[in-house]
């Protein structure tokens, strides 16, 4: 029997999926260098434009995110919004996605428990590395506007980028990665509204220099009715 279901597209907005993303900065405190890269020309999302390291929460980062030591007051600010199964799993998503795109490793020297199948658990184990996150903060939140075929709901961190170790490298996902002073960056590169805000708001706390706070409101970027609105959550 044939089915009687409409197969008109659907006018309901593509529900957005979890994703994670690192601003790294070093340096100077008035004008840092930030680690970017050039996303592929043939990628299915933002082809050809200037990123920090970053993706989609995989359901596998569930299952290994307890093997990441976070700091409560980053958690807390996270469990505003969503469980903390899920907030771990959008931490250990930033820390595979920074790994994956740059080959950098956030953490410190020390001697991981080996867990799994993860590649990024034997990365850790190779360099003698630990994912104690002391000094990663969550600092912002985006999410891609209704009207876009491919959405996501991405929460930023922060990290100094001499908390890392390994050597810097183009993959697959990012070409043309390397340091690039802020300024420069935010004046010569054609960045997405998305990443200069996450930027800006990452120079806003780089400059006061100040400890982490679980009470600070992180602001959120979205749109309604075609224009940008930044709430605070």
């Amino acid at each position: 029997m044939p089915s009687h279901r409409s197969t008109a597209p659907s006018n309901r907005p593509v529900r957005p999926k979890d994703a994670a993303s690192v601003v790294l900065l070093r340096g100077s405190r008035l004008d840092p260098e930030v680690l970017l890269g050039r996303r592929r020309l043939n990628a299915r999302f933002m082809p050809g434009i200037y990123v920090f390291p970053g993706g989609r929460v995989d359901h596998s980062d569930y299952r290994h995110a307890a093997a990441a030591t976070i700091q409560e007051n980053v958690l807390q600010k996270l469990r505003r919004q969503c469980s903390e199964s899920r907030a771990k799993a959008l931490i250990w998503a930033a820390l595979r996605e920074t790994w994956e795109e740059s080959g950098l490793l956030i953490g410190q020297s020390g001697l991981i428990a080996p867990s799994g199948n993860s590649d990024l658990h034997a990365a850790y184990m190779k360099a003698g590395q630990v994912p104690i996150l002391s000094g990663l903060d969550y600092i912002a939140r985006a999410i891609t506007p209704t009207r876009n075929p491919i959405r996501f709901d991405t929460r930023f961190f922060l990290i100094d980028g001499a908390r890392t170790s390994g050597r810097l490298r183009h993959t697959s996902e990012l070409e043309d990665i390397g340091w690039r002073r802020v300024s420069e960056a935010l004046e010569a590169f054609d960045l997405m509204n998305v990443t200069r805000f996450a930027l800006l708001e990452a120079m806003t706390l780089w400059r006061e220099d100040v400890p982490l706070n679980p009470r600070r409101q992180v602001p959120r970027l979205s749109t309604r009715v075609n224009a940008k609105l930044i709430t605070m959550e």
